[in-house]
């Protein structure tokens, strides 16, 4: 789907061309974002981080506007007939934003918890959580910029098939009571992390959608036809 739409409306500089670009700025604020919120809470004694998270999510919400505007001005030139990729479009960069929101959440969890966050009875698992979305959360900006369908589905497979499940079972565990030898604030740090953790790879799952899926499927599993 997506990768048809590029091949023509995308094929010339006009208005979506411009929005598209601005989606991948977007996406390159959140990586940003992402990793330096990451390392402040895991790796760092001090919570401190060498950018502005506030002044970058800000960025972001700016963007999204701005790609909320050219799709207009476009249908108001082109009408109905480039519809469905400006809804793509806008969809797509909900899902941008959001995932700024839960970076920033993550941030404000390594400010309140300053000292870096272990969590020894299920480090293994929270490592390997970690590790999953990082690479969703990467390969996704790579597969939605080449319209890669393959590796679209291969992402919306892994997080079907282990990432949210990961996830769950770390909130889970902490909120059941069947996590032991962990402080009231690690636990609690922990299972809020997982959180939003697992809400970065849902909204870059729904991105990645964007690729394989028409446009009433966005955020949905593929289906053959």
């Amino acid at each position: 789907m997506w990768k048809s739409l590029m091949s023509s409306l995308f094929s010339e500089d006009n208005l979506y061309v411009q929005a598209l670009k601005e989606s991948y700025k977007m996406l390159a604020l959140d990586l940003t974002m992402y990793e330096a919120a990451v390392e402040s809470l895991r790796h760092s004694d001090t919570g401190e981080i060498n950018i502005d998270v506030y002044k970058l999510d800000k960025q972001i919400n700016e963007y999204e506007r701005d790609v909320r505007k050219k799709v207009m001005t476009h249908l108001s030139v082109t009408g109905a007939r480039d519809l469905a990729p400006g809804l793509i479009l806008v969809s797509v960069v909900i899902d941008i934003e959001r995932i700024g929101d839960y970076t920033k959440n993550i941030y404000d969890l390594a400010r309140k918890h300053p000292l870096r966050l272990v969590a020894p009875p299920i480090e293994d698992d929270l490592q390997a959580a970690e590790a999953s979305v990082t690479s969703i959360f990467r390969n996704m900006i790579k597969a939605f910029k080449s319209s890669d369908e393959d590796q679209a589905r291969q992402i919306m497979e892994e997080y079907k098939e282990s990432t949210s499940a990961m996830c769950d079972e770390i909130t889970t565990g902490i909120v059941a009571g069947k996590i032991d030898d962990l402080s009231s604030a690690d636990a609690a740090t922990v299972a809020l992390y997982a959180r939003y953790l697992k809400r970065i790879a849902a909204h870059s799952r729904n991105i990645i959608t964007s690729v394989v899926n028409p446009f009433d499927r966005i955020g949905y599993q593929y289906k053959e036809k």
